[in-house]
């Protein structure tokens, strides 16, 4: 019987291993078929202003029907990213930031920014960054922000969009 407990523990041992490091490179994989996915016709470190989701356009699984998206897939290889978000008075809206683990790295709603415009730069450990800028520092170089804006119904996102579009995202 003792003859077994080496080998099963081995087997077990690997079949743990296994099991983690297909779980770490799956969530590397599907953030990065996001990215791909949100920057596909507009780019990295642009913001893209979806229009709301549909069963035929989402691009991200089971995103919310009463919510506008506003996407920026982002790349630090080349330096840092700067978020302006703006935010639309009287509505609750947020900005989130992901790294390519997919964790959520940043989070600001409407009421933390007193329903105020503000600038956040992503960057990775080590870049230069504008002196007196808000900074989020990352492990990684890419990831996605996405701001989210509450709707009523449907119908508001005519109304709302110019304000929306308001945001923005790009390379400093």
């Amino acid at each position: 019987m003792k003859i077994w407990i080496g080998p099963a523990a081995l087997a077990l041992l690997a079949g743990a291993a296994g099991w983690h490091g297909g779980l770490t490179l799956s969530t590397y994989g599907l953030m990065e078929g996001a990215i791909r996915r949100l920057a596909d016709g507009t780019g990295m470190n642009v913001m893209k202003y979806n229009q709301l989701p549909t069963p035929a356009n989402q691009p991200v699984v089971r995103p919310s029907p009463d919510l506008a998206y506003s996407s920026c897939p982002y790349d630090l290889s080349d330096g840092p990213v700067m978020l302006r978000v703006v935010p639309v008075p009287g509505r609750y809206s947020s900005l989130s930031i992901f790294n390519a683990r997919t964790d959520v790295v940043f989070v600001r709603n409407d009421q933390q920014a007193k329903d105020k415009p503000f600038e956040v730069v992503i960057a990775r450990d080590g870049q230069k960054v504008p002196a007196g800028k808000e900074v989020v520092r990352v492990g990684y170089d890419r990831g996605i922000a996405l701001i989210r804006l509450l709707l009523n119904s449907p119908s508001d996102l005519k109304a709302l969009d110019p304000v929306r579009r308001q945001s923005s995202c790009h390379r400093l």
